[in-house]
């Protein structure tokens, strides 16, 4: 039976939110509009699918319509004549990579992303965080129980990472060859929980 279409599209947003997600982020390297724009676009989504019909190629949809609304927003915020010819740059760039592929082949970002949230100029104890909230997509009350503080540092933390990517101008690539051992040294330094000398449990296990 087929699933109803507001569950496919709960699904969809299940299995394919931080990919959209994450090539926003490449396209506008703000990730508060990227996340904004993501639910927008989903949003979109819930109002248009039941009555058009769910697209070939939902993903790209998404992105589509996410770049849209998060240029609509950089005009509402009067930032576009400053902010403009660069956007529009990374946003053809990220077009021409994803013209006339299915979802299934589309870029998809997210390793761009967990470079980009590890960058060394970031704070080592914000770099985790910071990955698991916006390449993992856990919430931030998940986050700080995982390493035993409050939510409200948490948040505090993961703003800091984020205004830092803003303000650094942190690239969202993949390292170049001779950078990647120390890029891939830098991202898998996910340090277990722990309370004390007692290890509460692991939040990332990198295969060996």
């Amino acid at each position: 039976m087929t699933q109803p279409i507001h569950q496919q599209i709960e699904q969809i947003f299940h299995e394919g939110s931080r990919q959209v997600f994450a090539s926003l982020a490449r396209a506008f390297r703000d990730l508060d509009l990227a996340d904004d724009a993501m639910q927008d676009a989903f949003a979109a989504a819930m109002e248009r699918w039941p009555d058009e019909g769910i697209p070939e190629t939902p993903i790209a949809w998404l992105i589509t319509t996410g770049r849209f609304k998060a240029i609509d927003t950089i005009r509402r915020r009067e930032k576009l004549k400053s902010m403009g010819p660069d956007v529009a740059v990374r946003l053809q760039q990220v077009t021409d990579s994803n013209t006339q592929r299915g979802d299934a082949v589309i870029e998809d970002d997210r390793l761009r992303l967990i470079f980009t949230c590890c960058h060394p100029a970031i704070d080592l104890k914000i770099q985790v965080p910071l990955t698991l909230r916006e390449v993992c997509g856990l919430t931030t009350d998940e986050i700080a129980r995982a390493f035993l503080t409050t939510p409200t540092t948490m948040a505090q933390r993961i703003v800091r990472g984020k205004a830092k990517i803003r303000d650094a101008g942190i690239p969202f690539v993949i390292p170049d060859v001779e950078d990647l051992d120390e890029a891939i040294s830098i991202a898998a330094k996910i340090p277990p929980a722990k309370k004390g000398t007692v290890e509460i449990r692991p939040l990332f296990q990198i295969p060996q």
